[in-house]
């Protein structure tokens, strides 16, 4: 339903009544009748109530005073003093004028029924945004009708609601479809908005297709971030997550917003030396940069050739590395993807591995009972199960839709991809299910094509991504850290025109690592973007060597535009589905190839790829020589001593081993 404010109406109850105590007898209320409505507009949620007669317009917006006796009332200023007029007043721009034109006024106190503007609408209006609501009170069970007390995040309490006619609980279950509700420890008739214990799940939840009601909006003042889509919900994961319900966080301003993150993380320093006792002083010179032919994707003719007569594999890491060149043809994927994650050992016969998929089998279904066992008593009795299949079931049904493989209803995929997702939560109920790990089975279901392959493989995956998921989030923040020492690495004057610009925890990047850029590139690109990056080549960390390469891409356009932190935002988010796979594979993998190479690598550097010993020059005291030692990790030598060929940039075809990689002499002075 649209309203004449160009929302839609998604709730909408009438008889729902505040009791006002502005009566000449102090000792009875007077009772004024209203429409209850929820309306989604824009990039946010309205909550809105007006007496009956009143109709929807934001021009009279109130709320209660911290005592709940008076009542503040919103006023627009004259409009000679506004920038724009009525043309504009059905533009997004239009309600930031408004918003940010208005003007506290003292109700003054009305003889009885509500009092009314010369407009004839009643000064008991109000609305408020579901970004502003911080909890909701619940009248006591058997104590009359029912009512709720909306408490704003700046204490505000507005007039309780009395539902004369029952259904409360059908508006806080239209309320949780966009924000997370759960008991007060304190008060069980309190229930709060967004409360830490399950704020990661709903954080997630901003991450995927659900409208976004931007703490970013709140903070930039700003309409341009209403065209931010995915990436102001990355902002939102991060902030509302983190700052729980801390009133001193509630109002920072943008200038401090770099710091901010850094305070609400502690450990993610990420522009920090990592290096203890060193400090670099002089920029490091890796070298020209190799140009990187990628080969045709593996054959079924090739796997089966490196396969021995009871199917083990002759030669896995010379299969990784032809898989890490070229991917793989569609049909071997199916089989292929079992050994990538793990789910297959590499050196088993075929009479072992049917062996192992019958044992998987019966322990998969052992599990898949428990919650399919599970009455509707049982379930009552236990809130996290509720949870976790209420947002299964949500998730569900908007993952991958336009993939034929999940489209229509009852689609046979989405039940498969539901029951996988139940499952997990009964092999890790722990973790359970956070909003987002279905971007990382829906693929994987795909390939398998078969219910008990795909979890054994998602289990397999799960295992690399756990710490995403984590409500700590420590692999997120290692990540982030990591990330920032690479391309500190590459491109020193890209990261501080980024920390100029409040962008330089890189919290843009955070959605690519999160789900593995499964929002970024194509459904098919994703399938070889993950089978290369299964192949854990050429070294440790790649799919940050992804980010690097992503990001030096379009730094000429980010830097020369001068784009600050709202088109930053904006430009990363739209390039999700315009970048190509094997474009930004072939430059990942040349940044490998210089960073393996160069002889004066940092420390910390070394260490995120995966090398026990970095090339860290160090001055000799003796000589004054510098003196430099390189051990890789066995994933790094064994990449290189593959002998790959390469075409260098001046043409030439090198093996890897022997590229030669100019550099300049790095001075580490300690600190």
């Amino acid at each position: 339903v649209r309203n004449p404010r160009q929302g839609n109406v998604v709730y909408e109850q009438e008889g729902v009544f505040i009791h006002s105590s502005c009566a000449k007898n102090d000792d009875q209320d007077s009772i004024i009748s209203g429409v209850l409505r929820v309306i989604e507009k824009e990039a946010e949620v309205i909550v809105d109530w007006r007496p009956s007669d009143d109709t929807l317009d934001s021009s009279n917006i109130l709320c209660a005073g911290k005592d709940s006796s008076s009542v503040v009332e919103w006023t627009q200023t004259p409009k000679e003093k506004s920038p724009r007029g009525l043309d504009h007043q059905n533009n997004y721009e239009a309600e930031w004028d408004m918003v940010n034109t208005v003007s506290f006024k003292k109700k003054p106190r009305s003889n009885g029924d509500a009092t009314t503007h010369a407009n004839g609408e009643s000064k008991w209006s109000f609305q408020f945004s579901l970004t502003d609501l911080k909890s909701i009170k619940q009248n006591k069970e058997g104590m009359g009708w029912s009512y709720l007390v909306f408490c704003l995040k700046d204490d505000v309490i507005l007039p309780a609601l009395h539902f004369h006619h029952g259904d409360s609980k059908l508006l806080i279950v239209s309320l949780e479809k966009y924000v997370v509700l759960c008991e007060s420890p304190q008060d069980k008739r309190i229930l709060l908005v967004n409360c830490q214990n399950k704020s990661l799940s709903q954080s997630f939840e901003n991450l995927l297709d659900e409208p976004t009601y931007g703490l970013i909006q709140k903070l930039k003042k700003d309409p341009y971030t209403a065209t931010m889509g995915g990436f102001s919900k990355v902002t939102n994961y991060i902030f509302d997550s983190l700052r729980g319900s801390d009133p001193s966080t509630q109002q920072r301003p943008p200038s401090e917003m770099a710091d901010f993150l850094s305070d609400a993380i502690p450990g993610l320093k990420i522009n920090q030396q990592e290096e203890p006792g060193f400090e670099v002083i002089t920029r490091i010179d890796l070298g020209k940069r190799p140009d990187i032919i990628r080969r045709e994707p593996v054959s079924a003719e090739e796997w089966i050739k490196n396969m021995d007569s009871e199917g083990r594999i002759l030669d896995a890491d010379s299969i990784k590395q032809m898989i890490f060149k070229g991917g793989l043809c569609h049909a071997l994927r199916k089989e292929v993807w079992k050994f990538l994650l793990g789910y297959f050992p590499w050196h088993s016969t075929r009479e072992e591995r049917t062996n192992l998929q019958k044992r998987k089998t019966d322990e998969y279904f052992k599990m898949k009972l428990q919650w399919k066992s599970v009455t509707d008593e049982q379930e009552k009795r236990n809130s996290r199960l509720r949870d976790y299949k209420s947002l299964i079931e949500k998730d569900v049904n908007r993952t991958d839709r336009t993939n034929k493989f999940y489209e229509g209803q009852d689609n046979p995929g989405l039940i498969l991809l539901h029951d996988i997702l139940m499952t997990y939560c009964m092999y890790d109920f722990d973790l359970g299910y956070v909003q987002g790990m279905s971007d990382l089975l829906s693929p994987v279901l795909y390939v398998m094509e078969n219910e008990v392959d795909a979890f054994w493989c998602f289990v397999s995956y799960m295992d690399q991504m756990h710490e995403n998921f984590e409500e700590q989030m420590q692999g997120m923040k290692t990540q982030l850290i990591q990330l920032s020492t690479l391309l500190r690495l590459l491109d020193s004057g890209f990261c501080s025109y980024l920390e100029s610009q409040d962008s330089g925890y890189l919290y843009f990047c955070f959605r690519w690592l999160l789900i593995r850029f499964k929002r970024e590139f194509s459904f098919q690109d994703i399938l070889r973007l993950w089978e290369v990056m299964w192949t854990e080549l050429p070294c440790q960390n790649f799919h940050l060597l992804i980010c690097c390469a992503i990001l030096e891409s379009e730094k000429q356009q980010i830097m020369d535009k001068h784009y600050g932190f709202n088109e930053i935002l904006k430009h990363i988010n739209e390039l999700s589905m315009k970048i190509d796979v094997e474009d930004i594979l072939c430059k990942a993998e040349a940044i490998s190839i210089q960073m393996m190479n160069c002889k004066e690598l940092p420390q910390a550097v070394g260490e995120v790829l995966g090398m026990e010993t970095s090339a860290v020059t160090t001055p000799d005291s003796d000589t004054g020589e510098d003196e430099s030692v390189t051990v890789m990790s066995r994933s790094a030598s064994t990449y290189q001593n593959l002998s790959m060929p390469v075409t260098a940039a001046n043409g030439t075809r090198e093996n890897a081993q022997q590229m030669a990689v100019t550099h300049s002499a790095q001075r580490l002075t300690p600190t």
